[in-house]
């Protein structure tokens, strides 16, 4: 089941269908008041999510929300157990056997993992990009198409790596930061704040 059916949701409604281990079962969304049969696939409001799952008790989740904050507010919402969460790959990604995916996670068309590289629970490895090994990704981080973390960088929880930026070996974001497109992080990044531009300095 995917929560959520803006931009996000609806990548990963197509990614599903090229999965194996998964079925797209159903969607949920609060701009639904009702549920409805779409192509024989039901929509609902979240407040259905229950009954979904209970006519499906092997159903899995994931969060189709973008934003770091929303999804985490979306899954304290749930407060589902974390086992009732999917690991989403898409065929087209290349993950290392040592890799660590936290549950809830999904990892988007030609994203690459490395060896000993630890990605937190519910986390965004957009298409294109690369976390190298021993790097870090965090609870809710996103790390955008076409960004690169090189070896060991961490991205803190919740941070966003914007779209081809880079954190050059052992680098740091904080905690809810982001890295702005195209930026490269040649130091750390502190937490809480927008960082720019190369070498990215923090704007706000």
């Amino acid at each position: 089941m995917i929560v959520g059916i803006g931009g996000h949701g609806r990548v990963l409604m197509d990614m599903a269908r090229l999965l194996t281990a998964y079925r797209l079962a159903a969607v949920v969304d609060d701009r639904f008041t009702a549920v409805e049969l779409r192509g024989g696939l039901p929509y609902g409001p979240i407040s259905e999510l229950p009954n979904f799952i209970a006519d499906e008790p092997d159903m899995h989740v994931v969060i189709g929300v973008g934003d770091n904050r929303t999804r985490r507010a979306i899954v304290e919402r749930l407060a589902l157990p974390e086992a009732a969460y999917a690991v989403l790959v898409h065929p087209a990604a290349v993950v290392a056997e040592d890799a660590r995916l936290g549950l809830g996670t999904v990892v988007m068309p030609g994203a690459v993992i490395g060896p000993g590289a630890a990605i937190g629970t519910h986390a965004i490895i957009n298409s294109g990009a690369v976390v190298e090994h021993d790097a870090v990704v965090g609870a809710y981080a996103h790390v955008s198409p076409n960004a690169t973390m090189a070896g060991a960088a961490v991205a803190e929880e919740g941070a966003h790596i914007g779209s081809g930026a880079v954190l050059i070996p052992s680098v740091r974001v904080g905690s809810w930061s982001v890295l702005g497109a195209g930026g490269i992080a040649v130091r750390d990044v502190p937490d809480g704040v927008t960082a720019v531009g190369v070498p990215a300095k923090a704007i706000r």
